[in-house]
């Protein structure tokens, strides 16, 4: 029964065809065994891959072995590689679970590619896709996050995700056929394994087929997010410029703003609390307000929300320049990035800042001073391109609003004999 309906699914789902080469992720538990095993049943061709996160002492060892036996017995090609998971996870400044992931997944794509093989074939099941239902349930989350684990995820496909973790285990014991088990999946002090354990048994007392419907529900919420998906991607469209900052005047048009929201700051990397508290300054009109992720520095301005990604926000400006002998023929180049000065006008060691309230300077074509705060607000620049404004300053007077406008008492004119070129550059 389970073969049938393993290979009802693949068809079903497109997974991969009889003359394609599968790639079967095998550490040796009870669901990638059985993976390996219904799929050579049904006669598919296919290749293992196991990788060794060296977490577990012996029983890395152990697992490892058990592949080995197992692999050669059925005549199963197998490849196999080492991580010092520890080591990459501390490096990066993520968990050992992730960065277990993110070094098999990444092993798996090249591996994929240099054997030719057409898919990667994982063992989640019915059981794995319902804890994370429940997982992303109780840590807060949007229609995607009810999908469960989907049956197609690139290259990486789930043929068992149409069985359970029952059906798994009856197969692999009428087959004779042993497995390893992997000693942290019987501990509590992990998260899923503590919906695994705890809380999946009593939802069964009320519903036997508990994990049967959320999995139907699941799968049904699956298409809703398809339709959901479309109708967001188009509302974020409307509401959000150059992929930059939203427009709340436009958002609040929308027939559900919170979940328009949701879609333009989940990427963003933020938190339930950062997306109630920047929906609240939208509404109240509230300027001002920042908000950082992981990747992202926020600001709610005038309306407007806008972003950026933390590593332009955080560059370090050097200040660069040169001397220029010029005659009367010389015509100051129209770059924005570089300012030209009268040399002989310039006092003073030249240094660079961010412009500070109180600051003045004489705009290049006018007479008479004007605060920077009131010429970058007639630039109608946003609070992020003011709050980041640099100023070159020759003693106490500003010669240059960094790529804006220089300062008119050093502007270039007929007499000027030595020009000194200006700009910045980042690091």
């Amino acid at each position: 029964m389970l073969e049938q309906k393993v290979n009802a699914f693949v068809r079903e789902m497109r997974l991969f065809g009889k003359t394609d080469k599968v790639l079967v992720a095998l550490s040796g538990g009870a669901d990638s065994v059985a993976l390996l095993r219904v799929l050579l049943h049904l006669g598919y061709r296919c290749e293992a891959a196991h990788c060794n996160f060296h977490l577990r002492g012996e029983e890395s060892m152990r697992d490892e072995a058990f592949v080995v036996s197992l692999t050669e017995k059925l005549g199963v090609r197998l490849y196999r590689t080492d991580f010092d998971t520890e080591a990459y996870a501390t490096a990066k400044g993520i968990s050992i679970e992730m960065a277990a992931r993110d070094l098999r997944y990444e092993w798996f794509g090249n591996l994929r590619e240099e054997i030719g093989a057409e898919v990667i074939a994982v063992a989640h099941h019915r059981n794995d896709s319902v804890e994370t239902l429940l997982l992303n349930l109780v840590r807060g989350t949007g229609i995607n996050g009810l999908r469960g684990i989907r049956a197609v995820n690139g290259r990486v496909v789930r043929p068992l995700l149409c069985v359970d973790r029952n059906e798994i285990l009856s197969y692999l014991e009428r087959l004779g056929q042993n497995f390893v088990t992997d000693s942290t999946n019987l501990q509590d002090n992990f998260t899923r394994n503590k919906i695994r354990h705890q809380v999946i048994p009593v939802l069964e007392t009320i519903n036997p087929s508990a994990v049967e419907a959320m999995a139907d529900t699941a799968a049904r919420l699956s298409e809703v997010a398809e339709i959901y998906g479309k109708a967001m991607e188009a509302a974020v469209a409307r509401v959000v410029t150059n992929g930059i900052s939203l427009d709340a005047e436009a958002l609040w048009h929308e027939t559900a703003p919170k979940s328009v929201l949701h879609e333009v700051l989940y990427p963003l990397g933020t938190n339930v609390s950062q997306q109630r508290d920047i929906y609240r300054c939208l509404r109240s009109g509230e300027s001002g307000k920042v908000f950082y992720t992981a990747t992202h520095v926020l600001l709610v301005d005038h309306g407007r929300l806008c972003w950026e990604p933390k590593e332009t926000v955080e560059r370090k400006p050097v200040l660069k320049w040169e001397l220029v002998e010029v005659d009367d023929s010389f015509v100051v180049p129209k770059d924005i990035a570089v300012a030209c000065l009268d040399a002989d006008k310039v006092n003073g060691a030249l240094t660079l800042r961010r412009w500070r309230s109180g600051d003045r300077f004489v705009p290049f074509g006018m007479t008479g001073f004007k605060s920077v705060r009131n010429y970058l607000r007639d630039r109608k620049q946003s609070l992020f391109d003011k709050e980041r404004q640099l100023v070159v300053c020759s003693g106490d007077d500003i010669v240059w609003v960094v790529e804006e406008r220089t300062d008119n008492r050093f502007r270039v004119t007929p007499e000027t004999r030595k020009v000194l070129r200006i700009w910045v550059e980042y690091s």
